[in-house]
C-alpha cells in the first residue's frame, strides 16, 4: 500500500495535543465539511485518562454471535498481526463489529497484549471490551461502545478492507486520533502541516482562556480578547494553507 507516513517527531507532535484541538487546526484547511471526519458519540476512551493516541489504521470487520463454521476462534491472530507489516506504524486495530447488538466482547487482555507487542499503538472497536483493567494496566488506549464480560465466539473475519464504525468510514492506513473526547481521522495531505500548527492555535485561544482568568473582566474586554484570538487563527490559518499549496 503506498500511503504517505509522518516522520516519528511529526507523530509525537500529534500526541502532545488533545483531539479537540487537532479537529480544530484540521478546520482551518478547508479540506472537508466541519461535521465531517470524526467518530461520533458511540465511540468512546475505555481509560480516558490515557495521553492522546495517534497511529495507522489497520480495519478488521468481527463477530462473535456464532462458533465458525470451520478452524477455531481468534484463528486469524497471527495472519493480522503479520498484515501490520504492510501499514506505515504505528498501527491502530479498528473494529467493525457486524453483530447488531454487539454479542460479546471484541477485545480483551490477551488480544491487547498481543497487539500491543507487535507495535499497535492502540484499538478502536464499534463493538465492546472487557479485562478493562487488565489492559489499563499495559497502557493501552481502546475506544468502544461498551463493555461486556464475554468474548463469544471471536472471529476476525477480513483484514484491511474498509470498515464503518462510530459513524465514519476508515480505510486501511487512515491517520487516526483518539484523546478522551473522541476520535479523529487526519487527512494525509495536511498531517504534517496539522501537527506543527497545534502549538500556535493553542496559543491564540489561550489569549481569551488569559483574559477570563484574569479577575477583571468585561464584555467589552472579552470582546477584544476574542479579537486577537480570531486575528490570531486567521494569520495562521493563511500560513499553513499557502504552505499547503505551495507543496501542492
Amino acid at each position: 500500500m503506498d500511503i504517505p507516513q509522518l516522520s516519528q517527531a511529526d507523530l509525537g507532535l500529534l500526541r502532545k495535543f488533545d483531539t479537540p484541538t487537532i479537529c480544530n487546526v484540521i478546520e482551518i484547511f478547508k479540506v472537508r465539511p466541519q461535521t465531517a471526519g470524526y467518530m461520533d458519540g458511540r465511540i468512546r476512551a475505555c481509560f480516558p485518562e490515557m495521553p492522546p493516541m495517534a497511529g495507522y489504521a489497520s480495519p478488521v470487520t468481527f463477530r462473535s454471535a456464532a462458533a465458525p463454521s470451520q478452524g477455531n476462534v481468534y484463528g486469524t491472530l497471527d495472519s493480522q498481526v503479520a498484515r501490520f507489516a504492510e501499514l506505515p506504524q504505528p498501527v491502530v486495530v479498528v473494529f467493525q463489529d457486524l453483530d447488531s447488538p454487539p454479542a460479546a466482547a471484541t477485545f480483551g487482555e490477551v488480544m491487547t497484549q498481543t497487539y500491543k507487542a507487535f507495535g499497535a499503538a492502540g484499538l478502536i472497536t464499534s463493538g465492546a471490551g472487557r479485562d478493562l483493567d487488565q489492559v489499563r494496566a499495559i497502557g493501552f488506549p481502546c475506544f468502544s461502545d461498551g463493555v461486556i464480560c464475554s468474548h463469544g465466539y471471536p472471529c476476525i473475519l477480513d483484514t484491511h478492507v474498509a470498515v464503518h464504525v462510530g459513524g465514519i468510514t476508515v480505510f486501511p492506513g487512515d491517520l487516526l486520533h483518539g484523546d478522551c473526547n473522541g476520535v479523529t481521522t487526519i487527512p494525509h495531505e495536511i498531517a504534517s502541516e496539522v501537527a506543527h500548527a497545534c502549538e500556535e492555535f493553542a496559543a491564540a485561544e489561550q489569549i481569551v482562556i488569559d483574559y477570563v482568568k484574569s479577575g477583571n473582566v468585561t464584555p467589552k474586554g472579552l470582546g477584544e480578547a476574542r479579537a486577537a484570538m480570531g486575528a490570531g487563527v486567521r494569520k495562521l490559518s493563511e500560513q499553513v494553507r499557502a504552505r499547503v499549496s505551495k507543496k501542492s
